[in-house]
C-alpha cells in the first residue's frame, strides 16, 4: 500500500455546512449510516439508533465534562487578555494556557479577572507539536475548587469554526447529558445526540452502557501541519477506564457488538487495547496516533461526528472505515447538505 499523506485526508467542505448552532432537540439530528462490509448507505435520524442496537450490546460514552476554560483577564492598563486554559500541570495551581492579545503581556505579569480571581503568566512555552506558543500559568483565586470558579467567570470554550460567541445557551448545549468528571477544554461531541430518555429505551432494550473518561485537549483538533503522517506527533490525553466498565466487557456474549461513541472512545479503547491486548481497568495517558492502514480491534462499531478536513480525527475514522469508503460517505454528506462538525449530524459506522 502506497504511504498516504496528510493531503490524502483532505475534501471539499462548503462553510455553510458548518452547523453554528445545534438543533433544539438533539436526537432529531441526521445519521449517515453505513456499513464496513458492504459499503451501503442509508439516510436516518439519531432516534433510529435504537434500531440498530440489540439486546447485551455494549454502548461505551466518554463522561468528561466541559469546563469554561475561555477567560477574559484585564491587564493594568485596562487592555483585555483572552486566556485559554487547556491542561492543569501536576495537579498543582499551575495551567497551561494559550492567549490572544497578549504580545505585549510579560512573564510575571498579573491579569485580573476578579477580585477573586487572578491569572499569573509564568513562562512561556514554544509546543515544539503543533508551533503555537502555549504559556504556563498560575491560576490565583479563593476557595478549593478551581472549576468552581471557573464555571463562575469562564466561558464555554467553543471550537474556532463556530464564529459566534458563547451564550448562556451553549453552557448546556455543549455538554452530554451524561457528562461528569470535569477537565476537558473540548466537548466529546458524538455524544451530544443521546438525551436521557434515549438513553433510558437504550438500556431497556438490554443494550449496556459503559464508561470511560478521557479528557479531550486541543490537540486532538489541531491541523496536521507536516506531509507524512509519521512525522506527526499527537497531543497527550489523560483517560479512566473503569472496572465496571472492564467487567462489561469480559462478560459480553461473542455475538454481542461493542459500539464505540466517538473518537474519543475509540482512542481510549484501542490505545489500551494495544499496550494490554485487551482491556482492563486502567489510568493512562495517550499520544496515539491512528490512519491506515492500522487495524482497529478494540470496537465493532461506531457513533461520530463528521470531522475536519486533514484532520487527525478523519485519518481515525478512515482507519476504522476505510479511507475510500469515508471519502465516499463524506462527499455524499456534502452533496445531501449535512450539517458538519461539533453542532451537526453524525454517522453510525456499522459491521
Amino acid at each position: 500500500m502506497q504511504e498516504l499523506s496528510t493531503s490524502d485526508f483532505d475534501y471539499f467542505l462548503p462553510k455553510e455546512l458548518i452547523a453554528q448552532s445545534p438543533l433544539k432537540q438533539r436526537e432529531q439530528c441526521r445519521m449517515l449510516k453505513i456499513s464496513r462490509k458492504t459499503g451501503a448507505i442509508e439516510h436516518k435520524h439519531f432516534f433510529d439508533i435504537l434500531g440498530y442496537l440489540n439486546k447485551d450490546d455494549i454502548l461505551i460514552l466518554n463522561n468528561t465534562k466541559v469546563y469554561p476554560a475561555r477567560i477574559i483577564a484585564k491587564r493594568k492598563t485596562g487592555a483585555a487578555v483572552e486566556v485559554f486554559l487547556i491542561n492543569p500541570v501536576d495537579n498543582s495551581s499551575k495551567w497551561e494556557a494559550l492567549t490572544k492579545n497578549a504580545k505585549r503581556v510579560k512573564e510575571g505579569e498579573i491579569l485580573e479577572v476578579s477580585d477573586d480571581f487572578k491569572i499569573k503568566l509564568i513562562e512561556k512555552m514554544p509546543s515544539k507539536v503543533d508551533e503555537i506558543p502555549k504559556y504556563i500559568v498560575e491560576v490565583i483565586f479563593e476557595g478549593e475548587n478551581i472549576y468552581n470558579v471557573l464555571n463562575k467567570y469562564g466561558s464555554t470554550p467553543l471550537p474556532p469554526y463556530i464564529t459566534r460567541k458563547a451564550d448562556e445557551n451553549d453552557k448546556e448545549d455543549y455538554q452530554t447529558v451524561f457528562a461528569l468528571h470535569e477537565g476537558s477544554s473540548a466537548c466529546p461531541t458524538a455524544g451530544l445526540h443521546f438525551t436521557k430518555e434515549l438513553l433510558q429505551k437504550i438500556q431497556e432494550k438490554g443494550v449496556k452502557i459503559g464508561y470511560i473518561t478521557l479528557n479531550v485537549g486541543l490537540g486532538t483538533f489541531m491541523p496536521v501541519k507536516v506531509q507524512s503522517l509519521k512525522d506527526h506527533t499527537m497531543h497527550y490525553e489523560n483517560f479512566e477506564i473503569p472496572l465496571e466498565t472492564q467487567k462489561l466487557i469480559e462478560e459480553k456474549p461473542k455475538s454481542a457488538s461493542i459500539i464505540g461513541v466517538g473518537t474519543t472512545v475509540l482512542r481510549c479503547l484501542e490505545a489500551t487495547y494495544q499496550k494490554y491486548g485487551k482491556i482492563i481497568a486502567t489510568k493512562d495517558k495517550t499520544n496515539i496516533f491512528i490512519y491506515p492502514p492500522c487495524e482497529i480491534k478494540s470496537i465493532n462499531k461506531l457513533i461520530t461526528n463528521f470531522h475536519l478536513p486533514k484532520s487527525t480525527l478523519i485519518m481515525l475514522i478512515s482507519a476504522f472505515l476505510g479511507k475510500d469508503l469515508t471519502f465516499q460517505a463524506y462527499e455524499i454528506a456534502v452533496k445531501e447538505k449535512y450539517r458538519f462538525f461539533s453542532y451537526g449530524d453524525c454517522m453510525f459506522i456499522d459491521k
